[in-house]
């Protein structure tokens, strides 16, 4: 069972990280309108270099978001962030409901 829509009243842009390049990061096709709950969030995380950073957004979204660390993301306020961390919440058996929760700079 996936989020349910209801719960996900924001539209956000996703720009999945596609690697390193000679010029820097690169980035795949944005992907417009992906519904999401962002709420302003500060919270400690630690990004994919293990180093603690702080973290001002929190994304709720369906379970099959394609959006790696290091993502860049447009949130509804138009303010342009980079994915930190990205956890797949999943509950096998039980009658919850899937997502994946980003957690942005």
């Amino acid at each position: 069972m996936n989020v349910p829509g209801w719960l996900l009243p924001h539209r956000i842009t996703v720009e999945a990280y596609a690697g390193d390049s000679a010029y820097g990061p690169t980035y795949r096709a944005p992907v417009a309108g992906v519904p999401a709950m962002v709420a302003a969030t500060v919270r400690t995380v630690r990004d994919p270099q293990g180093r603690e950073v702080t973290a001002t957004a929190q994304i709720i979204t369906a379970p099959d978001l394609d959006c790696p660390a290091e993502s860049r993301i447009t949130l509804p306020d138009g303010r342009t962030t980079r994915a930190l961390t990205v956890s797949p919440h999943t509950a096998p058996g039980l009658p919850v409901p899937q997502s994946t929760e980003v957690m942005c700079e």
